[in-house]
């Protein structure tokens, strides 16, 4: 038997499964991600429902399974963001959400904005999508020279340049001086540096986007795992979303292939006891919040494809850990994230069977699991005998 434990948790960003029971109070019943996608591009994906998924939005399937254990959990926190689901995951419950605004941001804080960067103006200011945003005052910006800032249904200050205009340190630092304002009196939980380039009609977000986030409480199961020894290696957005927090590795890649190809990397070269957490973003950030169903569907399809990979490289010791931090249904209106629970799909080389639970409620369920799993105490105090039921 191996020496070493690793728990490899993939969050699949905005990819839902329907049925939370107060999506009628954020305005989004009927949305149910990753059903609607499958249903409207007919793909199979072969390795996910191997693992359980398409019992969780197709009731009547006869899916044959492989020793795997699959349900859905529910969030507790009062949101449906990013950050939120995130650190629901990791044992950290919101009661308050952060601060949206959704007849845009303060005049106030803008203002703010202006004097502390020394600048002459801003543009925007409202709730809108970044690609057409861009699309709409690009040129104004590059006219005056004035950055665009933007919000949306997250609790978030977008702040858009043209890199010929900020060069992206910059643009960073931008972000950096409204950070504290933005966040410690406005409640917003995150500020996002958006570079992009081109021409009017042809501008284009460049992949250096990068997130300034509230700090997460201590008492969570990152600061936990460190503290008992237990290496954190972060790929994709995790570290921009913990505040670069209670992460030993922290790897950046840009886009879902390039975090799966850091997994693997690191799946082949991590002989060490750890939790390999992985954000694969495009989901969300390039289809949802768009409405493209194609793209969602191709990009769901590649991982699909990439999962038996994965699966290849794990040993008998290691568990994996597929779920998400909220939805975002391409199509349902508008372009925002949407209430919904959540897909667990888990599986590991030593389980003898197969094994479906009923809906938990919260994703502190995947944190309380991965500390049992090492052998530590839940730090919500639940017991997680779904996960280790008659699988050793």
């Amino acid at each position: 038997m191996d020496k070493f434990k690793r728990v490899i948790l993939i969050v699949l960003d905005g990819c839902g499964v329907g049925n939370a029971p107060d999506a009628k109070l954020f305005g989004d019943e009927g949305a149910n991600t990753l059903k609607h996608v499958i249903e409207f591009s007919r793909i199979n994906l072969i390795n996910l429902r191997t693992l359980g998924l398409y019992k969780l939005i197709q009731k009547n399937t006869n899916d044959i399974l492989s020793n795997c254990i699959y349900g859905m959990l529910e969030e507790l926190s009062s949101a449906k963001d990013t950050i939120t689901g995130h650190w629901e995951l990791m044992g950290i419950i919101r009661n308050k959400p952060f601060n949206t605004y959704p007849e845009g941001l303060p005049v106030e804080l803008l203002n703010r904005f202006i004097k502390i960067n020394n600048l002459d103006g801003y543009l925007g200011g409202h709730p809108a999508s970044g690609t057409e945003i861009i699309k709409t005052l690009g040129e104004t910006h590059l006219k005056t020279g004035w950055p665009i800032c933007y919000t949306s249904a997250d609790s978030v200050l977008q702040i858009a340049c043209h890199t010929s205009i900020f060069p992206l340190n910059r643009l960073y630092g931008l972000c950096e001086k409204i950070f504290d304002v933005a966040v410690y009196e406005y409640g917003l939980a995150r500020v996002i540096a958006r570079p992009f380039t081109g021409s009017p009609g042809y501008f284009t977000r460049t992949p250096d986007r990068k997130d300034f986030s509230i700090k997460p409480p201590e008492n969570n199961v990152l600061a936990t795992l460190t503290k008992n020894n237990i290496k954190t290696i972060g790929i994709g957005k995790i570290g921009d979303i913990f505040a670069h927090q209670y992460l030993d590795i922290e790897l950046h890649s840009k886009g879902n292939s390039a975090c799966i190809n850091d997994l693997l990397n690191v799946l082949q070269n991590a002989n060490i006891n750890s939790l390999i957490f992985v954000n694969l973003v495009d989901f969300d950030m390039l289809y949802g919040h768009r409405n493209d169903v194609a793209g969602f569907a191709q990009a769901l399809a590649e991982f699909d494809s990439r999962l038996a990979h994965i699966i290849e490289k794990l040993p008998n010791n290691d568990l994996l850990m597929i779920t998400a931090d909220h939805g975002c249904d391409p199509t349902y209106p508008g372009t925002d994230h949407t209430r919904e629970n959540v897909p667990l799909l888990i599986y590991s080389k030593q389980f003898e069977s197969t094994h479906s639970f009923s809906t938990k409620k919260g994703f502190l369920f995947v944190g309380d699991t991965i500390l049992k799993y090492f052998g530590l105490r839940p730090i919500n105090g639940a017991i997680i005998e779904e996960v280790f039921h008659e699988n050793g």
